[in-house]
């Protein structure tokens, strides 16, 4: 990693942090904990039979050997969602366009996905405002088929399927010996020096209430640049890196999953960002789960019907093996302690496992999965099962923005209706 130099790092990062306020961003207050979001993201839709949990809202069960058993441990973290549509669209490609970002360009989103709507909206004072990690997601290419982060309308934002790419951006200043190492960060800690005389000509330009969010921002920016120093974040230091020969292999899947899980959940404990996201493959997902010992392909699987019984079996083992992926997601949040205030990561995480089809077999985006996840501070109440009945997917959208202090009341098209689910409170 080349070291950034003041202007570069003005330029790219402290300018936008400068103006962010009066841009119409929210302000970030000091005795807030901020809440963070994490996205999971697993392909191919699902078999709703073998999906489903059983009982009522309050007290339901994850049937042996179903796809979502796995959770057994983490169910009083989770809201199960049922019953929930894409009403714009249908098919795997359809789907994955829509899925987190509510279909159309129009309306108050813009087209962006929930995750860069939120770290657009927060402009948390952030090294990140988002990261996006992958897992054999480049192997296609970049298309609507691929990928379900936008920055706007047809925009996609590439997620990164190569942690030893994902570590050099985190961890990449480590590698350098103490002296350059120290040099590096007091040219770092003097980007506010930089600015002073420039935020001192603007502030008479400015009214009473601009130069308090001014001053409240030029804070923001000394504890950004704080937190550049070694161990600022209690718990904070680099994951051991791992050395993956072949990391868009079929292979290499489950070990690139388990280190990107990791350097997520480091780059959270160390406040590096708030806003991030780990995309499984893609959809129509050829990955074969050869370390199940299963040989055909996971799109193949997903489209099996019952008469197939190895073939379903075997799609529901590697359903599980998902569900397991997000069960240690989930426990390495709650492992970590939060550098910001009380609890664990997990306490202050707003967790969101999607999918962009409901059943695999009919190509179809009703009912699609959803599982809520988070900890002791989580806006909604967890431990539950819900069906929506046919609910335009676009509400859960929007309710997640809600946990997060926004305002809109559409998310994606907003024809599809507007409002949050009170439900989940």
């Amino acid at each position: 990693m080349l070291p950034l130099s003041r202007r570069s790092f003005l330029k790219t990062l402290g300018a936008a942090t400068l103006l962010s306020p009066f841009m119409g961003a929210r302000a970030w207050a000091d005795e807030a904990v901020p809440l963070r979001l994490v996205v999971f993201f697993s392909p191919n839709g699902t078999i709703h039979q073998h999906w489903r949990p059983s009982g009522t809202e309050n007290n339901f069960q994850f049937p042996a050997g179903s796809i979502l058993e796995p959770l057994t441990s983490i169910q009083d973290d989770v809201i199960v969602l049922d019953g929930i549509n894409f009403v714009t669209a249908t098919n795997h490609e359809g789907g994955m366009g829509a899925m987190l970002t509510g279909g159309g360009a129009s309306g108050e989103t813009q087209g962006q996905s929930l995750d860069q709507y939120i770290a657009t909206q927060l402009a948390a004072p952030t090294r990140f405002s988002s990261l996006e990690l992958g897992v054999q997601t480049s192997n296609w290419g970049g298309s609507t088929q691929t990928r379900m982060s936008y920055s706007g309308a047809g925009s996609f934002v590439t997620p990164d399927d190569r942690p030893a790419n994902v570590y050099e951006r985190l961890f990449g200043d480590v590698s350098q010996d103490a002296q350059a190492l120290e040099k590096l960060r007091a040219r770092r800690l003097s980007v506010l020096d930089l600015v002073r005389s420039e935020t001192a000509a603007l502030k008479p330009r400015l009214g009473m209430r601009e130069k308090i969010k001014l001053d409240e921002h030029l804070e923001s920016i000394r504890r950004l640049e704080l937190s550049f120093q070694e161990n600022q974040a209690e718990g904070c230091s680099a994951p051991l890196q791992s050395s993956i020969s072949s990391p868009t292999s079929n292979a290499s899947f489950p070990l690139v999953g388990q280190a990107q899980t990791d350097l997520l959940v480091t780059s959270l404990a160390c406040d590096m960002t708030r806003v991030a996201s780990l995309q499984y493959s893609h959809t129509v997902s050829p990955t074969v789960f050869t370390w199940l010992g299963i040989q055909e392909g996971h799109h193949a699987l997903s489209h099996c019907d019952d008469a197939n019984t190895a073939g379903v079996a075997n799609f529901v083992q590697t359903e599980r093996w998902f569900a397991e992926q997000f069960v240690y997601l989930i426990e390495s949040l709650r492992e970590r302690s939060d550098p910001l205030g009380p609890g664990s990561l997990l306490d202050n995480t707003v967790v969101l496992w999607a999918k962009e089809m409901g059943d695999s077999r009919l190509h179809d985006c009703n009912s699609v999965p959803f599982v809520l996840a988070g900890g002791s501070a989580s806006p909604f109440r967890l431990g539950r099962y819900l069906q929506m009945g046919g609910l335009a997917h676009n509400h859960l959208l929007v309710s997640i923005c809600e946990a997060f202090g926004l305002n809109n009341q559409t998310f994606g098209d907003p024809s599809t209706g507007s409002g949050s689910i009170s439900e989940l409170y």
